[in-house]
């Protein structure tokens, strides 16, 4: 294949050929000159637009320059006049200047200054400011006369703005008269203004149809060293051309470029191109057309040369496909039913290569019993319809060997318009064999496949599936029923939870509590309509999904003859097993068509309040159960907002010597700054704060601000001898609790902790242990607060030896009407005095109450009769002004 794709070697002879390098050498010589001339071309433009753009600009400067000497010629007649009648007054001067200015001239106003002060003008109305003025002592002006006096010429300034408007040229002529000695002297100056928007107007600078632009500098006739005054400064770095425009103290340069800019293209451009371009054709056409057509017939020679190669070559190629591929090519004449086998066909049909004549005959009889009928079907239906034939058989060959031949021809015509029918034979049986040996593979493989499809639908329904129960699982609940989107939707749910199912089990072992699994499941099973469905979705939990319409009622019953049902014995081995369930029922909104996972969350809410409410009842989802999650949460997002926002702060209740009711400490109470609620006690915020695992945070919080307020109570000369906070159980339960109380600054025994007693101080927690004992080595003081209430035992308070216990408010406030209560109150103090432990009596609301436990020999007291909690301020001024003991 690489030689019939190979490019013909043509391109890279026509490339040495004479004829083309005369073409290519007469082409770059056309080329050159045609650049030249172009070149040539652009000077001769550019000097044509110069010479327009330079007769322009000389029209324009001499009608410039005569109209600013002829005004000052003018001037220059007055001033003579006034050499000769120095005396002239106002009269004369507005009478001799009112014929300087008119239409024939330019001037706006002539002033007359003898002695340097301007006394004469005209006109006077619109310069009345300008008399008076004294050359020598206006500072803008003093520099300029002086020039022209010390010159004894006409200075020319401007262009200059002008306070009545616009633009003017200022001309200075100095007067000097002559005495009749001879001698000069100096009369003055006579200043002329030029209105200059009327002398560029006059001189032909601004009119519309200016086919050039112009730009002057020069200012105060400083020549080509001066500002641009008129026109665009880009002008004199665009290649102008520039004059001098002369003045009696100076000049002026103007500069000139086209209005259009200058033209780098000649207007007979095209025209030179297209000459050139006839020239060079004239040239190169004739030497290029004779060349072609030479080198055309090489081309042709070397074409006819390369076909004959390579037309042997396929034919090389072909014979070797055909004996390396062992295909066999038969041919047969249609108009004369001549056929002819090359030899390796003969072979294929195991016939000698001499045997000869070969016949359809010869074919058909070699053809198998079995295909004979349809090959010989297939070859007819060719020869009627002149289509293409392919086709599979079986023949018996000469040597006795059976072989599959696919045969494939088609009918055409040839140059002499016979028809044949030409094909190709070779031997398949191959490929056969192959064949049947992967059809049975394919049948083995269907097989094991329908095996694996068995097998994959079986560990998918166990997939879905509880295995103990065989009822649904999770999995199933959340694919099929939850998240479905078509069908029949949830209507409800029903979650249930076992009651007493944790103790059958741990007590009478696994094997029970699946007994009773499968109870349950059995249960549920028997109390559910047709298209319910029952799944276990957790250990001892379950689900009812109802998918038809149901009402609140119906779903009551439900629940109830469940409840009933489980609370029946369970027979198991003997032992009747007792349990009970909870349910939490959600249903869902008509209007909502997808609330399966809400529906999920909003009964697992449901079976929370059913167990907080009892266990083995069953509570309905609603409204006032949903407000008050929705309350819980926007706490919840409070406290934690609060805590970013240090909205927790301490209050402090003062604690009482009972005997002298000396302030021996205060009690830091947690108190919520909330920002639209005002100050909230922990009640309000403690259970969600504990849901959210923040309390020990608050504490944290509480801590360090009330050891912060204890420095400014010590700066204040304010003695609080102890100070106590409350730590929650989880601070008890960490083990970085000793790490975090690194780097605070307290006395030792001035700080203390108060643990409540409901924190099972009986439960030997190593944890709580080891921090216990780190706090006390800390300096840090244990309290056992709420005493009564909750579980501590004697053997408790002597493990823990804490420094005080407080009594219970619960047990405080009776002690005044009952004697029972004292004497038990009494008791409790004599206790923790036997084991060397300060009482502290809470909840003391009256001096009454103060009074008797006194004298039942309380040690400190705390309460709303002598002092209630307040801020640190509050603190600072309720112990400077003693306001206790006024009320005691």
């Amino acid at each position: 294949m690489s030689d019939i794709s190979k490019p013909s070697s043509k391109t890279g002879h026509l490339l040495l050929r004479p004829s083309v390098i005369a073409g290519v050498i007469a082409l770059v010589v056309t080329i050159a000159t045609g650049v030249f001339a172009e070149h040539q071309n652009r000077i001769v433009h550019h000097q044509k637009e110069t010479a327009i753009v330079s007769e322009q600009l000389g029209m324009v400067r001499a009608k410039l320059e005569g109209n600013v000497n002829s005004n000052i010629q003018l001037v220059r007649g007055l001033v003579s006049v006034i050499a000769a009648e120095p005396n002239m007054d106002q009269a004369q001067f507005s009478k001799i200047s009112a014929g300087l200015l008119g239409k024939h001239s330019h001037l706006r106003n002539i002033a007359g200054a003898p002695g340097l002060v301007i006394s004469l003008m005209y006109p006077v109305k619109g310069n009345e400011q300008a008399i008076g003025l004294d050359y020598r002592k206006n500072e803008k002006q003093r520099a300029v006369a002086l020039q022209a006096v010390a010159s004894e010429q006409m200075i020319l300034a401007g262009p200059i703005d002008l306070v009545q408007g616009g633009q003017g040229l200022i001309g200075r002529f100095p007067v000097f008269v002559e005495n009749s000695g001879g001698g000069r002297y100096l009369w003055g100056l006579v200043s002329a203004v030029i209105d200059v928007d009327q002398l560029y107007l006059e001189s032909g600078l601004i009119e519309a149809d200016l086919p050039i632009n112009v730009a002057i500098r020069g200012e105060n006739a400083t020549g080509e060293d001066g500002h641009v005054f008129f026109g665009d400064p880009e002008i004199f770095n665009d290649q102008p051309v520039t004059s001098l425009v002369s003045l009696p103290s100076g000049s002026w340069q103007i500069a000139a470029v086209p209005a259009e800019g200058w033209s780098s293209t000649p207007d007979n451009a095209w025209q030179m191109r297209f000459l050139i371009l006839l020239a060079g054709l004239l040239v190169i056409l004739p030497i290029s057309i004779a060349g072609y057509l030479g080198d055309l017939r090489q081309i042709h020679i070397q074409e006819i040369n390369r076909r004959q190669n390579q037309l042997q070559r396929l034919s090389q190629r072909h014979r070797l496909a055909l004996d390396t591929s062992r295909i066999g090519v038969w041919e047969l004449n249609l108009n004369t039913s001549e056929m002819s086998w090359d030899s390796r066909t003969k072979e294929l049909y195991g016939l000698s290569d001499s045997f000869e004549p070969i016949t359809m005959e010869t074919w058909s009889s070699a053809l198998h019993p079995d295909d004979r009928l349809q090959a010989e079907s297939a070859f007819n239906d060719v020869l009627a319809a002149g289509s293409s034939y392919n086709i599979n058989f079986r023949v018996c060959a000469h040597d006795g060997a059976t072989r599959w031949i696919r045969s494939v021809g088609a009918v055409h015509d040839d140059i002499g318009g016979q028809r044949y029918l030409v094909g190709v034979n070779w031997d398949v049986s191959a490929d056969v064999e192959l064949n049947a040996r992967l059809l049975a593979a394919k049948h083995g493989a269907e097989l094991r496949n329908n095996e694996l499809e068995e097998a994959r639908a079986q560990m998918e329904r166990n997939s879905l599936h509880d295995s103990l129960t065989g009822l649904p699982n999770r999995r199933f609940l959340d694919e099929k029923l939850l998240h479905r989107t078509t069908g029949h939707q949830v209507t409800a749910l029903l979650h249930i939870d076992l009651d007493r199912f944790k103790q059958i089990n741990d007590t009478m072992g696994h094997a029970a509590g699946d007994a009773m699994l499968s109870h349950a499941a059995s249960v549920l099973s028997a109390s559910t309509r047709v298209g319910d469905h029952v799944a276990r979705i957790g250990g001892d939990e379950f689900i009812i999904a109802t998918t038809s319409p149901v009402s609140e009622q119906q779903l009551a019953a439900l629940a109830g003859r469940i409840i009933a049902k489980m609370r029946e014995p369970v027979l198991y081995e003997g032992h009747e097993c007792r349990f009970g369930v909870s349910i939490g029922i959600a249903m869902a909104d008509t209007e909502e068509t997808s609330c399966g996972k809400r529906l999920l969350i909003d009964a697992d809410i449901a079976l929370y309040r059913a167990k907080s409410n009892g266990r083995n009842r069953y509570e309905f989802f609603n409204a006032s159960l949903k407000a008050e999650i929705i309350r819980t949460k926007r706490v919840a997002d409070d406290i934690l907002n609060g805590l970013d926002r240090n909205e927790f702060i301490p209050y402090f209740q003062p604690q009482f010597d009972a005997k002298t009711l000396d302030i021996v400490g205060v009690e830091a109470l947690a108190r919520w700054i909330h920002p639209s609620e005002g100050v909230l006690a922990p009640d309000a915020f403690l259970t969600t704060a504990g849901e959210l695992n923040v309390v020990p945070l608050i504490d944290r919080a509480i801590l360090e601000q009330t050891l912060w307020h204890s420095t400014r109570w010590k700066a204040a000369g304010i003695s609080i001898p102890k100070m106590s906070v409350n730590v929650s159980a989880g601070r008890l339960y960490d083990d970085d609790l000793i790490e975090s109380l690194n780097g605070l600054a307290f006395d030792r025994g001035s700080l203390s902790f108060e643990l409540l007693e409901s924190i099972f101080l009986d439960d030997n927690n190593e944890t709580i242990v080891a921090n216990i004992a780190h706090l006390k080595a800390l300096g840090i003081d244990i309290e056992i607060d709420d005493f009564g209430t909750g579980y501590a035992s004697i053997v408790s308070l002597v493990q823990v030896k804490p420094a005080r216990l407080k009594i219970d408010r619960q047990l405080i406030a009776p002690v005044v009407q009952s004697q029972s209560q004292r004497n038990l109150v009494a008791s409790i103090i004599d206790i923790g005095q036997s084991l060397g432990i300060k009482v502290v009596a809470e909840g003391v609301e009256t001096m009454e109450h103060a009074a008797i436990l006194r004298d039942i020999g309380c040690d400190t007291l705390q309460g709303y009769a002598l002092a209630r909690p307040m801020t640190s301020t509050e603190l600072m001024a309720f112990v400077r002004e003693e306001r206790w003991r006024k009320v005691a």
